[in-house]
């Protein structure tokens, strides 16, 4: 009896994840938790996951203005913002999934906020920089850090899908840039301004994910068409041995490898060190899994296309 009270609220914590697989330490300890919570209290307000989701971007985009100065204090309180942006980008989506909100301009609207917390941060760590005497090249140094930061995590966030997808929750899909065009032309500027402008951002950042991944890309599609949505058992075995164990890779190109070191070089007052993390060992680690994740994909869509013809 005790330990079924016990495993009560972790099996509802655990409801809400998009896939335990997918979620480091962080988030299930300490993140997933608390954004339960958040996520309960906003069922009992009603608040819709997007608007939890414009809540958080507006606590990281004020974080990233407190980053500008040269003062531990406001640093320090800009770091909590930016943990509290964090919970709140968990609760938006456990808020989703236990109030049965899960949607595709939900999805958008909290990847929006999620670039506008970084886009604050880059150009207020830009302008502190630049204020303290830095060359004008710093605006190259951060242009470039925020580039490659924007398609690790275009690259990390496809790979995560694909995951989910193949290994046990094929439901959703994986989005196509062919459908959200065909959806996108449906829409009118006039009538639908607001919807038609999320869908065309969403379908920029689809592009990217497809460009940096065509083998993938082709992988969800055959598979898709084959098996109708149901990756079959085989399938969802063979991508789960050959793509997990570079799941803990591709989660140090996520938030909260990014905000830990910030913090750290936060507290020594040398946050331009930032920006060389992400462009030197950050960019290292993202081609060597790309090029591996490419090459698996290659092998499982052979895979596919055998099952289609057997012997």
């Amino acid at each position: 009896m005790m330990s079924q009270q016990v495993e009560t609220p972790h099996s509802r914590i655990a409801a809400t994840y998009k896939a335990r697989e997918v979620e480091g330490a962080l988030d299930v300890y300490f993140y997933r938790p608390l954004g339960f919570r958040l996520a309960e209290f906003f069922a009992h307000l009603k608040m819709t996951p997007a608007g939890v989701s414009l809540l958080a971007g507006l606590c990281g985009v004020i974080a990233g203005h407190l980053y500008f100065y040269r003062n531990l204090g406001i640093n320090i309180a800009g770091m909590v913002l930016h943990v509290c942006a964090n919970a709140l980008d968990n609760a938006d989506g456990q808020l989703a999934r236990l109030t049965h909100q899960e949607s595709r301009k939900g999805r958008i609207i909290d990847s929006v906020a999620d670039h506008l917390v970084f886009a604050s941060v880059y150009i207020h760590l830009t302008l502190r920089c630049a204020f303290s005497g830095a060359s004008p090249a710093i605006w190259l140094l951060a242009l470039g850090a925020a580039i490659s930061h924007a398609l690790q995590g275009a690259a990390a966030d496809y790979y995560r899908t694909a995951f989910i997808y193949f290994a046990g929750r094929a439901g959703n899909g994986i989005d196509s840039s062919s459908a959200l065009r065909s959806d996108y032309r449906k829409l009118s500027w006039g009538q639908r301004t607001w919807d038609k402008l999320l869908l065309a951002l969403y379908l920029n950042f689809t592009l990217q994910q497809e460009m940096l991944a065509p083998r993938l890309k082709k992988l969800g599609e055959t598979a898709s068409a084959v098996f109708h949505g149901q990756i079959p058992g085989w399938l969802e075995k063979r991508y789960r041995d050959a793509a997990g164990h570079m799941l803990k890779w591709w989660r140090l190109l996520m938030t909260n490898t990014r905000m830990l070191v910030l913090f750290l070089l936060l507290f020594l007052g040398q946050p331009v060190y930032y920006f060389w993390f992400e462009l030197i060992p950050l960019n290292v680690l993202f081609v060597y899994l790309i090029v591996r994740q490419e090459k698996m994909a290659e092998s499982l869509l052979e895979a596919v296309e055998d099952s289609k013809h057997p012997a």
